[in-house]
């Protein structure tokens, strides 16, 4: 059987060295357009800031090493042209020479990943404006950023963050222009936490901007938007990728309307003979159930390791990917698991989030640091479909149990009662991702009724009454306009402040304390709401 594979990257060495595991005598060849193969992807912008010192630690596998340990010939600089299904034979190019040949294939997998979008900007095809998709472009990216003073980073999303901060960290001046309202895989209200991160690390941020030109200057490049324009050496275009199926669309197979590759679970693409995985591949969402590009390392692997399996006869199916994703901002994780509350929003989901704010481990064991949390679970039922996290040490360990929550259809009440291990350097006795259950749980059970941050600024106080049970010392730093102060532990002394017909909203720093009063209120026949994520959310987000 001959194997040929076009894309050396995540997927198509992971199918490769699968299928050789599977079947000694095939015959396998890996196509790469690039001059590297099973090269780390995600590590490039830590490559660009000199984290990783390294050029041979980006590439996993080499030509040479594919072949010596798994007798897989790898073509490196060498592009697909075009596709023959009828004759079942592939168009190459040598970009080295230019020579063009034909190879037959008995099953083709095309792995081919994304491609960064650039859209049609004037100025767009200056030598000063660089992306970081390839091995090569991360070094010719380092190696103007060690000539330089200043970059533009435009775009919020992975890449462009990550960028950053590496661009950061070699003293550079740093400007992100994002189109949206926020940065990162998170919702506008758990991004505000990243976007303080990233100001105090020096980065001029600039929201909801975007991008209309670019002009050369003497010694640089313009970028001007719609709010003004920006100076620096060079700038980093980073606003996103789309799949690279050009070679899938020529060849007539089956397309999602993003021109995504359409694959069933076995990763077989609209021709029986010819197998797709990685970037360029429609997955199915196992939360929401959607179907789309999930451009995951995580993803591109498990298919390219199932398509394998299916070549060589051994029955595997892709169950679907829950989109879990981390990313490093300076001294913080952005992290978010299946459905955020932007997607759920968008896909009209009857839908409600418990909120926390939890130290990683317990408080009273040194070097803990604070997470915020955020559970999104179906209302009636209270299946986990989501969550989001932004913190420090132990937030990617949160996420990922979030995660796997959702993807097994887990309810609030199963985070709740699940066992996590503990020992005082590790977690609480009541881990993180308990709380958010227990919180959750108890809004279905309605023994907690809360508001969110942004219903502060509407509260109509004739018909209210706002208090604020931080300490007198707490609320010198702010407090939401119209809150009178009433410490919790003086709480109770002073019910006869309140004006029963009210409704009291109650809020603390985070959230805690505000249950506790919640509680208390409704004990003594009160109506009453408690702040989802306290004075601390409010304060990030307005």
């Amino acid at each position: 059987m001959r194997v040929l594979i076009i894309g050396g990257v995540a997927a198509g060495a992971s199918a490769a060295a699968r299928l050789r595991r599977l079947d000694e005598s095939a015959e396998i060849i890996i196509i790469e357009r690039s001059g590297y193969i099973s090269y780390a992807n995600c590590g490039l912008p830590y490559y660009v800031g000199g984290v990783i010192e390294s050029k041979a630690s980006l590439t996993l596998q080499t030509p040479e090493s594919f072949w010596s340990r798994f007798r897989i010939e790898a073509r490196v600089r060498t592009e697909a042209v075009s596709i023959d299904r009828k004759a079942k034979t592939v168009l190459l190019r040598d970009l080295s020479s230019g020579r063009e040949y034909s190879e037959r294939y008995d099953k083709l997998i095309l792995s081919p990943g994304a491609e960064a979008i650039v859209p049609p900007f004037p100025g767009i095809d200056s030598s000063r404006i660089y992306k970081l998709r390839h091995t090569e472009d991360a070094f010719i990216l380092r190696d103007a950023a060690l000539a330089a003073r200043k970059a533009i980073v435009i775009g919020g999303g992975f890449i462009g963050l990550e960028t950053a901060e590496n661009l950061r960290h070699m003293g550079l001046d740093v400007t992100i222009i994002q189109l949206l309202d926020h940065v990162s895989n998170l919702s506008r209200d758990m991004a505000s936490f990243i976007h303080r991160e990233i100001r105090e690390n020096g980065i001029d941020l600039h929201l909801e901007e975007g991008v209309k030109a670019f002009e050369e200057t003497g010694s640089g490049i313009s970028v001007i938007t719609d709010k003004g324009s920006y100076e620096a050496d060079f700038a980093v275009l980073a606003i996103g990728v789309r799949p690279d199926s050009k070679l899938a669309v020529e060849a007539g197979l089956e397309t999602d309307r993003r021109g995504s590759i359409i694959v069933s679970d076995t990763m077989r693409t609209s021709d029986p003979d010819i197998y797709a995985a990685g970037d360029a591949v429609a997955v199915r969402n196992s939360v929401s159930g959607e179907t789309g590009m999930i451009a995951l390392a995580g993803p591109a692997n498990k298919e390219g390791r199932i398509a394998a399996d299916n070549i060589a006869e051994y029955e595997s199916h892709y169950r679907g990917a829950s989109g879990v994703s981390a990313m490093k901002v300076f001294s913080m994780t952005a992290a978010s698991a299946g459905i955020t509350e932007e997607n759920a929003k968008r896909l009209g989901l009857d839908y409600d989030i418990a909120m926390t704010y939890q130290a990683d481990h317990a408080s009273y064991y040194p070097g803990s640091q604070m997470m915020m949390l955020k559970l999104i679970y179906e209302k009636t039922t209270g299946r986990v479909l989501g969550g989001e996290a932004a913190g420090k040490a132990g937030t990617d360990k949160r996420i990922d149990r979030i995660s796997m929550a959702a993807a097994m259809g887990m309810t609030v009440q199963d985070l709740a009662d699940l066992d996590f291990a503990y020992a005082p350097p590790y977690s609480s006795a009541k881990d993180p991702v308990n709380i958010l259950g227990y919180i959750a749980s108890n809004k279905m059970k309605g023994i907690l009724e809360e508001f969110r941050p942004d219903d502060a600024d509407s509260i109509d106080f004739s018909s209210s009454i706002l208090v604020d049970l931080r300490t007198p010392e707490e609320v010198k730093g702010g407090m939401i306009k119209g809150a009178i102060n009433i410490p919790l532990d003086d709480l109770r002394d002073n019910l006869d402040r309140l004006d029963r017909s009210k409704m009291i909203y109650v809020y603390c720093r985070s959230g805690q304390r505000s249950y506790i009063g919640y509680r208390i209120l409704r004990g003594h026949g009160f109506k009453a709401k408690s702040l989802s994520g306290g004075y601390l959310m409010y304060s990030y987000t307005h």
